[in-house]
Formats: structure tokens, sequence, C-alpha cells
């Protein structure tokens, strides 16, 4: 059952938790107080929008690939802002390739790779579930889980990232994860 502030099913409002989810793994953490994650999500949603003619015969996959590129575009042009004289090409790294590297492991938390169409549409399903699941953490719980589970970084570095101790950090992760299962269910 659908309330008044759920997305209507198809359009690019209901990848909204999906892109904030992956803009915040992509995001370096001195960027976090500089740049406006939900406005980057906001304005790839109203680049979607305008595409809605070929948007409405695209498939799960080119819907998504197509928001994950835009986002990357959005999301480099808004860092970019506050890089451009300290900006080092080498060190780059793709941001797209990053997006798609988050999007995977987002993707591998809920089954292996699938094959038939109803089974991707399925999995993409629960890719928007499991995003708006996180979005419905506590915040110290949510970022627990994206830094450790996503982000892949060890127990340490994700202690050490958010300023607690591993033990404190364990704790949020057991207590994340098992309202991300009820959630989920």
């Amino acid at each position: 059952m659908t309330t008044g502030t759920d997305p209507l099913p198809g359009t690019p409002e209901e990848y909204r938790q999906y892109l904030l989810t992956l803009a915040r793994l992509q995001t370096d953490d001195r960027f976090n107080d500089k740049v406006d994650l939900s406005g980057v999500v906001q304005q790839t949603l109203l680049e979607a929008q305008a595409v809605a003619d070929p948007w409405r015969t695209w498939s799960a996959d080119q819907r998504i690939a197509w928001l994950r590129r835009a986002l990357a575009n959005n999301l480099t042009d808004e860092v970019r802002k506050f890089t451009a004289d300290a900006r080092d090409v080498d060190r780059e790294r793709s941001l797209e390739q990053a997006l798609a590297d988050s999007s995977a492991r987002l993707g591998a938390w809920l089954v292996a790779e699938q094959s038939s169409p109803s089974e991707r549409a399925v999995r993409h399903e629960d890719l928007l579930r499991l995003a708006s699941a996180l979005a419905a953490l506590p915040d110290d719980q949510q970022r627990a889980v994206e830094l450790h589970h996503l982000k892949g970084l060890s127990l340490a570095d994700t202690a050490a990232a958010m300023g607690k101790t591993t033990q404190a950090v364990v704790g949020l992760l057991f207590r994340g994860l098992r309202r991300l299962r009820e959630l989920m269910a």
C-alpha cells in the first residue's frame, strides 16, 4: 500500500534514496559540509524528468545506468567547485566507476547475479527497498553500515572515520543490520 509520500512506480523519484546512498558513499568526508548531496540528487532527478519520453521505454537496468552516469556528472561538477585549484589529474578516480562499484556492493548484499529479466526486476526493486531501509536507520547506524559494508572499510577504519571505538562500531553494525533485516522482511 502506498502513502501520499511514496513515489509513483516507474518515475525517477522512486530512485531518490538509492541515489542519496550512492552519493554519500562516493563523497569524500572533507566535502560533507560543502556539498549538498540532496541538491545534487534533486538535480539528477530533474534531469531524468527532462528525458521523460525515453525514460518510459527504458528497462530498469538502463534507468539505473543513466541515473548513475548523471549522478556522477553532477557530483563531479559540484566537487570541482571546491577543488578547482588543487586538482591533480593523475590522482583523479573515475566517479562513474566508483558509483558502479558501490551499486554492485549494494546489489551483492541482496543476492548473487541473476539472469532472467523478472529476477533482475525483482533485484532492482530490492535495491530500492534497501536504499530506503538504510535511510530509515538512525544516522550513526546508517553511517557505520555504509562505511563498513558498502565502502568496504575495516572495523578499525570505520571507527576512525566515525570518531568512535571499534566496540561502539560493532554495536552500531549489529543494531543496524538487525533493523535492516526487519525493514527488508
